[in-house]
């Protein structure tokens, strides 16, 4: 009789460690994870010019991934929306740093043509190049009056005029500021117009923005067909648990139910993915 019970408590003595480890080292991992994540998008954040505290970004991150389970869990009571929730809850914050990278990349790049006519009006006017860069950072509206700003501060401090425009160009990653950066470059170098080599990058850049935008109003088209193709066998879901929730009750509490959930998501990600890159045309 000694025997069994020494192997039960064996087994649960092990049992035991394994948990504690698992809790342990887990909470270890998540809260690493957490900070990790925390001082990532503050780094990101402040490129944007957008400034915070690390722990109130954590704070943010532990109620969204706290409540958006919990709500889905007494909205709809599927375990499978619940853990898809925690997922995005994971892999959201991260998705919205970057369409906020985006959105400012885009604006900063419309901005652009003006901001060069406006430095090439003032070169014309017979101001130097600091004063007519201080033009946009005081005339201009974000995001490239704090660029141009931000460059002009390191040249007060001393920092060489090349090595600012390539920190400039580490944070705003653009094809055409490279263009910029390097006409300015050069014309500082070999003593060329720079007034007439910006107003023809602000030309080309605007020419290059209006070809852009008409593949854009061109694509719309397919883009939101991409879209409802992608939401419809969801709104379907929704209206048919709306009309018949005992028939699609399987879909959401029985494992084959689970698998095809599944094989739909994964089948509208690769079909909406093959759709974006058909219509995402780069110039």
């Amino acid at each position: 009789m000694s025997s069994p019970l020494i192997v039960v408590g064996i087994i649960f003595a092990v049992g035991m460690l394994l948990i504690w480890m698992a809790l342990h080292f887990g909470s270890r991992w998540f809260s690493q994870r957490q900070t990790g994540q925390a001082a990532e998008a503050k780094s990101d954040l402040e490129d944007m010019f957008i400034f915070t505290d690390a722990n109130r970004i954590m704070a943010i991150n532990l109620a969204v991934l706290i409540a958006l389970p919990v709500v889905a869990w007494f909205v709809t009571g599927s375990l499978v929306l619940v853990l898809m929730c925690v997922v995005l809850a994971f892999i959201g914050p991260r998705y919205v740093l970057r369409f906020i990278a985006e959105r400012r990349l885009r604006q900063f790049e419309q901005q652009l043509p003006d901001a060069l006519m406006m430095v090439t009006g003032a070169l014309r006017a017979g101001a130097s190049l600091p004063i007519a860069l201080d033009s946009v950072a005081t005339e201009a509206k974000p995001p490239i009056s704090q660029e141009f700003d931000l460059l002009l501060r390191e040249l007060r401090l001393g920092v060489d005029f090349g090595v600012a425009l390539e920190s400039m160009e580490k944070r705003v990653p653009l094809q055409d500021l490279a263009l910029v950066t390097a006409g300015m470059a050069l014309s500082r170098e070999v003593g060329a117009n720079l007034a007439e080599t910006l107003e023809s990058i602000a030309k080309t850049i605007r020419a290059k923005l209006q070809m852009e935008g008409k593949i854009r109003s061109l694509t719309a088209q397919g883009k939101m067909q991409g879209v409802i193709m992608a939401g419809l066998p969801v709104f379907l879901i929704m209206i048919l648990n709306f009309m018949e929730p005992e028939a699609m009750q399987p879909l959401f509490s029985a494992w084959y139910g689970w698998v095809t959930m599944a094989v739909i998501v994964v089948t509208i990600s690769i079909g909406y993915h093959f759709i974006r890159k058909i219509t995402n045309i780069d110039v």
